[in-house]
């Protein structure tokens, strides 16, 4: 076989990589920067939706405290249990209270300091 044929081939630079060289080097956290100042994007905070069932209503020790609602969700862990006020607003924007039995879904949306985690310090719920 010919040698200048092999330099030839070994020194041939593929398309995509030769494109990818022409743009200028950038850091990750210059890149989100660069996302994030986007306006034709469209930023959604990160959420999660999650089914539960409203195991327990527990009355309030004072009449002028609000009762509470327990909702229980099953989860990767066994169950977990959340409690919240039980003094919700429809879309209507009438006052409505939760009944026992009721099945509901929770919806986790992350805040600002917490859109990116460092997987060396995830934990499990």
């Amino acid at each position: 076989m010919n040698n200048k044929h092999k330099k030839e081939l070994s020194n041939a630079i593929p398309a995509s990589v030769q494109t990818e060289a022409a743009l200028p080097r950038m850091s990750k956290s210059a890149r989100i920067a660069e996302l994030n100042l986007n306006t034709a994007r469209i930023s959604e905070r990160p959420r999660t939706t999650i089914p539960g069932t409203v195991d327990e209503l527990i009355p309030s020790r004072r009449p002028n405290q609000v009762d509470k609602a327990q909702i229980s969700i099953e989860g990767a862990h066994g169950y977990r249990d959340f409690r919240i006020e039980n003094s919700l607003t429809d879309e209507h924007g009438d006052e409505v209270k939760l009944k026992k039995g009721a099945h509901v879904e929770i919806t986790v949306t992350a805040e600002d300091a917490w859109d990116t985690i460092d997987p060396a310090h995830k934990s499990t719920v």
